[in-house]
Order: structure tokens, then sequence, then C-alpha cells
């Protein structure tokens, strides 16, 4: 009898514990933001205030895998979007993995092809599950619920110096014999968007550094300056100028790194953004970083 009322209270413990998770883990009516520690390389995840979910890049390793397992609720198994900033390992690897684990609705990206094994078997994984791909441009808009996804490069005449994706991929996997699948380098063609919820901006820039930014860094912003900057191609010296960071004017500039050999982040973009006042985290030093937004007011966890 002592047995089975053990058995008993212990169930009863479990359900309770897993009545309060479910709970706590419905929408909040905020926008939440993680940037993933995931090594060298790009990683984040967004919850909607709907509830609906985001990945944007997956870094070079299966490490996004655990930072959606800490931030995702742990009944969900599905992710409404995936964005993937330009296909390069450091952005792109850890994908294949959020492909198999999770049902995905829509892949969105940047229109350009690479020839890497690690690519082919990516978009072997996306045709296999019937995922389907948003090729986005400059000055097109997804919009979830109160939130939206403004695209600021890649341009339209951007995308035509390369193999566009739609072309070098198939039905029944990915051309591996296109030849040159982007003239010139492939984080040229780096997807960069605004994620606008009320008055509160984050700035996703993939890898796109100075020889784009002038090309888009003229569009109005939607407000005077940026909250959140995730900052450009790790903080490399190249990843972007004071004209850059001055029409931004950042208040918290996240920078997405990990043990390297290139010398990242380069003490030239800590000095440029401390110019402006902007705060500073960087996620090998702090782990994941999480923003959070009612739309107005926000703070970092």
């Amino acid at each position: 009898m002592k047995l089975r009322v053990g058995y008993i209270l212990s169930g009863t413990m479990t359900a309770i514990i897993l009545l309060f998770s479910f709970i706590w883990t419905q929408p909040d009516g905020k926008l939440h933001v993680i940037f993933c520690d995931v090594g060298q390389g790009d990683g984040a995840y967004v919850r909607f205030p709907d509830g609906r979910d985001m990945v944007v890049d997956g870094g070079p390793s299966d490490k996004i895998i655990d930072c959606l397992g800490r931030h995702m609720p742990f009944w969900d198994r599905k992710i409404d979007m995936v964005v993937m900033t330009h296909p390069q390992k450091d952005h792109m690897q850890g994908l294949i993995s959020v492909f198999e684990r999770y049902e995905v609705d829509y892949f969105v990206r940047s229109d350009i092809a690479n020839v890497t094994q690690g690519y082919a078997t990516l978009m072997e994984v996306v045709h296999r599950k019937h995922i389907e791909q948003k090729f986005m441009t400059q000055g097109e808009i997804i919009r979830v619920g109160v939130t939206s996804l403004s695209f600021l490069w890649p341009s339209d005449s951007q995308i035509v110096k390369g193999v566009p994706a739609s072309i070098a991929s198939t039905a029944g996997g990915f051309a591996g014999n296109v030849l040159g699948a982007a003239v010139g380098d492939l984080n040229d063609y780096s997807l960069v968007f605004g994620l606008r919820y009320g008055s509160f901006d984050v700035l996703f820039t993939g890898d796109a550094d100075t020889r784009v930014e002038s090309l888009y860094a003229n569009i109005p912003l939607a407000d005077e300056d940026i909250e959140v900057l995730k900052v450009p191609h790790h903080g490399s010296r190249t990843g972007m100028t004071d004209a850059f960071v001055n029409w931004v004017k950042p208040e918290l500039s996240v920078i997405s790194v990990g043990k390297n050999s290139y010398g990242h982040p380069t003490q030239e973009v800590i000095t440029m953004l401390q110019r402006v006042g902007s705060s500073i985290m960087r996620t090998d030093e702090i782990g994941d970083i999480a923003v959070i937004s009612d739309g107005k007011n926000w703070v970092v966890e």
C-alpha cells in the first residue's frame, strides 16, 4: 500500500511540474530574441509575441540544438521559420540538425548557392522533408502577427551576379557540378534584415560587411536608431565602417563569436561601437544572450 501511495504521489508531482512548465511557456505577448552561443559562427532563436518562433542561422556545429533545448518550450517540436543569411558553414551547418529534428514550415534565405558537401546535405534534407523555400531580397517584408522582418539586402542586382539557389538546386537535391555558385565572396550575398516589434528593433546582418554596406545603409530606418545590432561578421575588421555604426547607433551590440584565429572581434570594431555609446556583449564571454521586449521597453537576461 505504501509503495502504491508513493507511485501516486510521484506521478502527481510529475504532472504538476509538467502543468506548470506548460503554463510558464505559453505566449506572454513579448518578443524573445536569444543570441545563441554556437562558437565561431552565428545562431539565434526568436520567439514571437504570439508564440510562433524562428531560428536565424545555425552555427558551425550542433550547438544550436543545445540552445534550442534551453530556450524553446520542452513540448514544442515545431519551428515556424528558419532563416539562413548565407550558405557558409559557420552559419549553415547546424541547420542540418534543426531541419532533421524539428518540423519546419518555411526556409527563408538568400537566393545564392554554394558547392560544398555541407550545403548539398542541407538541401537534401530540405527537399526530402518538402520544406517550402522563400528567397528574399531588398524591400521585401515578412509579417508575423504584430512583428515584421524587413529585408535590406541583398538586392536583385546583387543576386544576378551569382548562380541563384533556385536554379542550382533540383528536386532530387543539389546540382554539385555548378561552376561558381557566386561571383566574389558569399558574405556579399548575406541577408540583412530588421526585426521590429512596436518601437523595438533588432538588426540582423549575417556576414555582410564593408563591401556592400553602402548599398543598403542609406535606407531610412523605422526609428532614429536600432536598439540591438547583431554585429556583422563576428566583429571582423572589415565588418563595418564608422558611417555604418553612425547610421545604426545601436544601444546594444551583440557579437556572436567563439575561439578563433582571425582576431575576432577586433579592437577597431570595439572602438567604433564604444564611440557611439553602445553596450557590447559577446557570446564567447557571456554565453547565450537573451533580449526580451514588450514592443516598447526591453531588458537583457
